[in-house]
């Protein structure tokens, strides 16, 4: 089909994003990824959604712990604690590979557009994976505390403050990175993939940057969702914590609710094919079908049923 642009957080998003880079022609899809939950630690730009969803598309993610780079060891880790330094946030020796080369770029003038580029190739990357902003837009959560940097909220604090609201500080001033802003305004973009990366924390941060979300309802293109509600709840993350700590269901009509007119259609989980009859009553398009994804075989599936349902959109 034309042109695709894949929406994509951490692990969740990582994996369609690889699905949609196995069956589509890498100069059809460019996959924008949530940098909200960027930040500097140890003297280093670390930025985990990239890094997801990077490690996923050059076989390298650690399927086994769900985050990070396979075959990973500890060394650097284990001298740190020895010194002394912050140890809360797990940095594997590979991993930090990618942070070193990362920043040292940063330092030598690069945009992160331009280091994401650059690393990604190296790997043998061959779609175009963007951050979705040059500038920063920090994800911060709202505690009985205060507020909260995102990964002392996730990773710190393990999520255990109850969450009241979440803000992206920079993020009604930053504007989509070029590559961003450039998918957004092709004539032969032909959809828009919202991949099932958590709604209020990595895919909002992408539509709050200035701009993006009236680009999206401005273009005539379809936008398909796939929900990250499996069976009642969310499979990995504190997707279901959040969203009841925020007053809402754990639905997938909530999911619909959230993202409202901007998407067309919602994919969904077979065990919840009970929710798609409210659904559709709602002016919402439903696919029904497996979304738990274990192996590249349910990836590439995955990807072809969310393809699918962009073209019937366009009918």
């Amino acid at each position: 089909m034309s042109h695709v642009l894949a929406l994509s957080g951490g692990v969740g998003g990582a994996k369609l994003a690889a699905g949609l880079a196995a069956v589509l022609a890498p100069e059809d899809l460019t996959i924008v990824v949530n940098t909200g939950d960027d930040f500097e630690h140890l003297g280093l730009t670390v930025c985990p959604d990239i890094d997801s969803v990077t490690y996923a598309l050059a076989g390298l993610n650690d399927t086994e712990r769900g985050w990070g780079v396979k075959d990973e060891t500890w060394q650097a880790m284990a001298m740190l604690r020895d010194l002394g330094a912050p140890d809360w946030f797990n940095l594997g020796d590979r991993d930090l590979g990618m942070h070193l080369a990362r920043s040292a770029r940063l330092r030598a003038g690069e945009s992160l557009s331009e280091a994401t580029e650059a690393l990604t190739r190296s790997l043998g990357i061959a779609p175009r994976v963007v951050p979705m902003s040059d500038a920063p837009v920090r994800t911060q959560i709202e505690t009985e505390a205060g507020w909260l940097e995102f990964q002392h909220y996730f990773v710190r604090e393990q999520c255990r403050p109850v969450a009241r609201a979440i803000r992206f500080a920079g993020g009604g001033l930053a504007e989509p990175s070029p590559a961003f802003a450039e998918t957004l305004a092709r004539p032969d973009l032909g959809a828009v993939i919202v991949c099932p990366s958590n709604p209020f924390l990595s895919v909002d941060p992408i539509l709050a940057l200035a701009g993006v979300g009236e680009a999206l309802q401005a273009r005539d293109v379809p936008v398909v969702a796939v929900s990250p509600i499996v069976g009642g709840t969310a499979i990995k993350g504190p997707l279901a914590k959040l969203m009841g700590e925020l007053g809402q269901p754990v639905s997938n009509a909530a999911i619909a609710a959230h993202y409202g007119a901007l998407i067309d259609h919602l994919v969904i989980d077979s065990s919840d094919r009970a929710e798609a009859e409210g659904l559709r009553a709602a002016g919402l398009s439903v696919t029904i079908t497996h979304t738990v994804m274990c192996d590249a075989e349910d990836r590439e599936r995955l990807a072809r049923v969310a393809l699918s349902a962009a073209r019937t959109e366009t009918g």
